[in-house]
């Protein structure tokens, strides 16, 4: 049997093929195959060899910029948004501590509802403010939830609620009171500072007389409504004062019966990673 060696082989044009030398053939400008049926593994210096699987069961392949690598989780870098894995809800003080591999965060705060009146007078629901923050340089965050303002008998001024904040970045002021601001008018909304966004409360009613009764409510907040009303049933929304949405304002009672108090503020962070 004959044995041909040559060194290289190129087409027609003498613009393409292959260079053969010491074991190994070069291909000359851009190899285009079918199928490729691999028995060995896949050495070089090029950026797109894939790192052996061995040891890699579970992983996944990422990038640190410059080289394909395996990673047991998504890495913690910049403040790029993606991947919202987890959120804490913070209903008192607290501390908010960054979890390993969170890049960025979106913050809501809301503040908590000023109290209601009788006569229908109704408090004003605590401010919002919302923020995203990139946490690369965030280990924790202090975290103030405003009290509510409690509830009074007609016609009384009802209390006035507290501000929310999350740290010195963002925060909702509370809610006013029913009566506070002027006799028979609901309380004013709070409003939210140093977010992207920023909104006041919803206001309380004014007074009403007993064609108003069961119809009235308080200020919503940027998290829902008030306590319900009652046409009849004596301080209706005062023993229903927990059933509302944080940072409502507290609704009035008929005639001169003790309207609820708003609701405490709150302060939600969404926990993105990658």
């Amino acid at each position: 049997m004959s044995v041909l060696k040559v060194t290289t082989v190129t087409d027609l044009a003498g613009l393409g093929g292959f260079t053969l030398s010491s074991g190994s053939i070069v291909a000359n400008g851009t190899l285009k195959v079918n199928n490729i049926n691999i028995n060995g593994s896949i050495t070089g210096n090029s950026s797109y060899n894939i790192p052996s699987f061995s040891g890699q069961s579970g992983n996944f392949l990422s990038t640190d910029g410059e080289n394909l690598v395996w990673s047991s989780e998504i890495s913690s870098g910049g403040g790029g948004g993606a991947g919202f894995r987890s959120m804490q809800v913070f209903t008192s003080n607290g501390t908010w501590n960054k979890p390993s591999g969170c890049g960025s965060i979106k913050v809501h705060v809301v503040g908590a509802g000023g109290g209601g009146s009788g006569k229908c007078e109704s408090g004003g629901a605590g401010g919002f403010s919302e923020r995203v923050l990139d946490a690369t340089n965030i280990s924790s965050v202090s975290v103030t939830i405003g009290n509510p303002g409690g509830g009074t008998n007609y016609s009384g001024c009802g209390g006035n609620g507290n501000t929310s904040s999350f740290g010195s970045y963002c925060s909702g002021s509370g809610g006013t009171g029913a009566n506070c601001r002027s006799q028979h008018c609901g309380g004013v909304g709070g409003n939210g500072s140093g977010g992207t966004h920023n909104a006041y409360g919803g206001g309380g009613c004014g007074y009403g007389d007993w064609s108003n009764y069961g119809s009235h409510t308080a200020g919503v907040s940027y998290m829902g409504g008030s306590q319900p009303s009652s046409h009849q049933q004596d301080n209706y929304a005062h023993r229903h004062q927990s059933h509302c949405a944080w940072g409502a304002g507290g609704n009035g009672s008929q005639f001169s019966n003790r309207g609820a108090r708003g609701r405490e503020g709150v302060v939600v962070v969404y926990e993105y990673y990658g």
